[in-house]
């Protein structure tokens, strides 16, 4: 079969910390056909300098103000050529393979307009944490905010120009958004693959921006019961929809810190949608435990992760793959 032409865009800004790991897992990619696009945001970190250094490997880059995330990735998207599409944050990973697997999930599935692999967690120095599996999520699961972890999406580029891009008046759940839109108009195809590394630290807006995350999974819910398709979806299970809104908000209160927030959203979530406490018990007693001044779980938790990275397969060893560590 050829290889169609596939777009990948990373938005970038002040994150040259990150920044050279994400480019070299893009173009260490084994995937012939591959345009590399760079959109960075006027960072003032000397990002731009490390852009230039892999500028012959680009297709295109700018280094300019932009009105934030999504605004910056709808500009690489527009200037993209491929049949595929995607983007990498400057502070994620590909891992071997990826693209490659991505492609032949899409040539299995002609009619998929959005195919998504399963991830892996890092810390900020690259020491694996958790893996991320996604299953095999649709529609329904979406609305329920189950969640795809966004590097390991790929999307046909006229299903993206059909739905019309990202949303720019979202700022954390832009990609959740994305899908659900995408999911109402074509197939979306899971493979049980481990694609990419999504990288937590302090910095990631959805840590110092904790509280702000939930906002939008509620938001989101409200414009879904505006749109007639999706209304008539969530009046068939409401109590579990708005349930997987009070979890994700509180995995993202407890993620920055904020328990009693986030033990008040297990709470609600629990008690709105029963079932669902199977899915977070742990997360509920950990904030529980963290009001109780047993905060310093946490750090043991994070140094047990990092002597018991996940296992998973990858093509080639991962020894030497940029931005990952595995040594303890």
């Amino acid at each position: 079969m050829p290889h169609p032409l596939v777009s990948i865009i990373t938005p970038s800004y002040n994150q040259a910390r990150f920044l050279e790991d994400t480019l070299q897992s893009v173009l260490r990619q084994n995937y012939p056909h591959l345009e590399y696009i760079v959109v960075d945001g006027g960072s003032t970190d000397g990002s731009a300098e490390i852009i230039k250094r892999y500028a012959d490997h680009l297709a295109w880059w700018v280094s300019e103000p932009d009105k934030g995330q999504a605004d910056a990735i709808n500009k690489g998207f527009r200037r993209a050529a491929g049949e595929i599409v995607a983007w990498l944050n400057s502070d994620d990973l590909y891992l071997p393979n990826a693209i490659t697997e991505a492609v032949e999930v899409f040539q299995a599935h002609p009619g998929a307009g959005m195919v998504f692999g399963d991830a892996v967690s890092s810390d900020a120095e690259g020491h694996l944490l958790n893996h991320l599996p996604a299953g095999n999520l649709q529609l329904i699961n979406l609305l329920r905010f189950q969640i795809i972890t966004q590097p390991a999406v790929f999307m046909r580029r006229s299903l993206l120009e059909k739905v019309n891009y990202l949303d720019p008046s979202y700022h954390f759940f832009l990609d959740h958004h994305l899908w659900i839109r995408m999911a109402r108009e074509a197939e979306i195809v899971h493979q049980e693959r481990t694609w990419a590394v999504s990288r937590y630290h302090a910095d990631a807006k959805n840590v110092y921006m904790a509280d702000k995350c939930g906002e939008e999974a509620y938001r989101i819910l409200a414009w879904a019961e505006s749109q007639d398709d999706l209304a008539a979806i969530m009046r068939e299970n409401p109590r579990c929809i708005w349930a997987g809104a009070h979890k994700i908000n509180a995995r993202y209160l407890l993620d920055g810190g904020l328990a009693w927030p986030a033990f008040k959203g297990y709470i609600k979530a629990s008690v709105t949608c029963p079932s669902l406490l199977a899915s977070f018990w742990h997360r509920l007693l950990f904030a529980g435990l963290s009001l109780l001044g047993g905060g310093f779980l946490a750090k043991w938790y994070y140094a047990l992760k990092k002597q018991r990275a996940p296992r998973f397969e990858t093509p080639t060893p991962l020894e030497d793959w940029p931005g990952i560590k595995l040594d303890a």
